[in-house]
């Protein structure tokens, strides 16, 4: 089995509703035990938050520090740096991309992120147009979106080992769709796209919504989904998000495309 470990206690989402289902969504493909680690609560604990990464060969992130005060402690960042860094497997779940805004490290494991004041200097903007994916050095802020709604998503690299064998275009459950990431972007590759629809008050871009970055030995995963329970619902939330988590802890996928994964007209919902 390979041990994972979630980490959450901050965040401007509902961590406490959330969590639970990540952890039931590892366990669920019969390869990971999972652990949870919640950061203290009150702020002048946070100098004893420490992790000892090590032990795990995943670790999913729930958390985001904007506004609350939730900065992990020096010891516990270089923790993390050299557990990603010797090939540790991470995934960026939702907002966990806002995390850390000032944060060098998290900001090149991560790739792309928003809000927390990113702006030009934080990278370029990346998206899609006409196909191809665009990098944009344009000044303005990082991260928005615009009405909940359910939207279709593109795959855009049918051979990664996490979306092989998925359809290539399906129909995601109603949810927030992040647009005007921002980043390093280096050792970026994305995976997924969604557009995000001037009508909904979105982008009028194809944006990131599923990408991987390797950071030294390591694999790192994001999903942009996800932001309450009923997000989380999707067929196509659980399988992407096994199956990318499956990659950054071994680099390969072994769980298969199953067949109630959506396509192109229906959203499929968790039974």
């Amino acid at each position: 089995m390979i041990p994972a470990l979630i980490v959450d206690g901050r965040n401007n989402h509902d961590w406490r509703a959330t969590t639970p289902l990540l952890k039931q969504d590892l366990e669920a493909t019969g390869l990971f035990t999972v652990s949870i680690v919640t950061a203290p609560a009150h702020n002048d604990q946070m100098p004893t938050f420490r992790l000892d990464f090590s032990r795990y060969r995943l670790v999913a992130l729930n958390y985001t520090d904007l506004g609350n005060g939730g900065e992990w402690p020096a010891e516990t960042k270089l923790a993390f740096v050299n557990y990603v860094t010797s090939g540790g497997g991470v995934v960026v779940f939702h907002a966990a991309s806002s995390a850390f805004p000032n944060w060098r490290q998290y900001n090149e494991i991560t790739g792309l992120g928003g809000w927390g004041d990113r702006d030009q200097r934080a990278g370029p903007y990346v998206y899609f147009k006409n196909g191809k994916e665009v990098r944009d050095d344009s000044p303005g802020p990082g991260g928005h979106h615009g009405e909940r709604h359910s939207f279709e998503i593109v795959i855009r690299d049918p051979n990664h080992p996490i979306t092989k064998g998925l359809p290539h275009e399906w129909i995601h459950t109603k949810d927030e769709l992040y647009d005007h990431l921002r980043g390093p972007a280096e050792n970026l590759f994305i995976l997924a796209t969604a557009y995000s629809d001037p009508a909904t008050g979105g982008s009028g871009r194809d944006e990131p919504v599923l990408f991987t970055v390797l950071y030294g030995k390591g694999r790192v995963f994001q999903t942009t989904l996800g932001h309450d329970p009923e997000a989380m619902k999707g067929v196509a939330f659980i399988v992407t998000f096994q199956r990318g988590a499956e990659w950054a802890a071994t680099g390969r996928v072994t769980l298969p495309a199953p067949k109630t994964f959506p396509g192109a007209h229906a959203v499929r919902i968790r039974p």
